[in-house]
């Protein structure tokens, strides 16, 4: 795993430090629909999620991608992205463990700037893919 030191010591293929939350509660997904102002009942009420075609609640998308977000921020400071992208391939549900994971892609200078792509994923504890993204980061 790579730690965020300087654009030299940075090589493609180095893996971020790893970032898991969970498993994720009804509890901090009703906290999450307060806090982004999305209370949609398919994230909060199981009936209602039912009656929509899904298994019952689902976690929120961005709530995830937030979550991925922080892998980005733990490695790099938020003041150093640039971009954060990301495809939404499949839903999480409470009790679902959020694993993200990252690794360098690529390393360039453009308008004098040091820039680092990373390839990203969000996993579930049976590891599908919940999100895959992609996040250039400036660095020193």
């Amino acid at each position: 795993m790579v730690t965020l030191t300087s654009f030299e010591n940075i090589a493609i293929g180095d893996a971020l430090p790893p970032v898991e939350i969970g498993p994720v509660d009804k509890e901090t997904i009703a906290a999450f629909a307060k806090a982004s102002g999305d209370p949609s009942p398919i994230h909060l009420d199981d009936e209602i999620a039912r009656s929509s075609g899904l298994p019952g609640i689902i976690i929120h998308g961005m709530f995830n991608m937030a979550v991925l977000g922080r892998l980005i921020t733990c490695w790099a400071g938020q003041n150093q992205i640039r971009s954060f992208s990301n495809r939404f391939a499949a839903m999480a549900l409470p009790g679902d463990t959020i694993s993200c994971r990252g690794r360098v892609a690529g390393r360039r200078q453009e308008a004098g700037e040091h820039l680092v792509d990373l390839d990203l994923e969000a996993v579930n504890q049976n590891g599908d893919i919940l999100l895959a993204g992609k996040a250039v980061v400036a660095v020193g």
